[in-house]
């Protein structure tokens, strides 16, 4: 964490983490095997590590948020359905347009709107 980050957001963000790793010792995987359920919260915890470290030099204070809101939404979303893993969606298809020009652009530009908050991050790190 950097010093421009304030005291409250700095506080919540640790809560977040540590909030996370308590979820990630309660777990219980959806069919009761116990390697599963290890595999799963393995997942969560180097999920956490991963993102947690590549934000940890954030400075903008927008950008702090809404990582914020993806960490908040993506817990959320893993304690409902019961799955560590990010959902999956149905992005716009690329269709036939070529690497290049327009067409590729507002394709590519209609993709990153549709992506849900909860997987903002998730294609940097995978």
């Amino acid at each position: 964490m950097t010093s421009l980050m304030t005291p409250v957001t700095r506080r919540e963000v640790l809560g977040l983490y540590r909030k996370i790793f308590r979820i990630a010792k309660k777990w219980q995987s959806v069919s009761g095997q116990m390697e599963d359920t290890i595999k799963e919260k393995q997942y969560i915890i180097n999920e956490a590590k991963t993102l947690f470290q590549k934000n940890k030099n954030l400075t903008d204070p927008e950008v702090i948020h809404q990582c914020i809101e993806e960490c908040k939404a993506r817990v959320e979303i893993g304690l409902h359905y019961n799955i560590p893993y990010p959902r999956p969606i149905h992005l716009p298809p690329m269709g036939l347009a070529q690497k290049h020009g327009r067409t590729f652009q507002k394709q590519e530009k209609l993709r990153k709107l549709s992506k849900p908050v909860y997987l903002k991050s998730y294609d940097e790190i995978s």
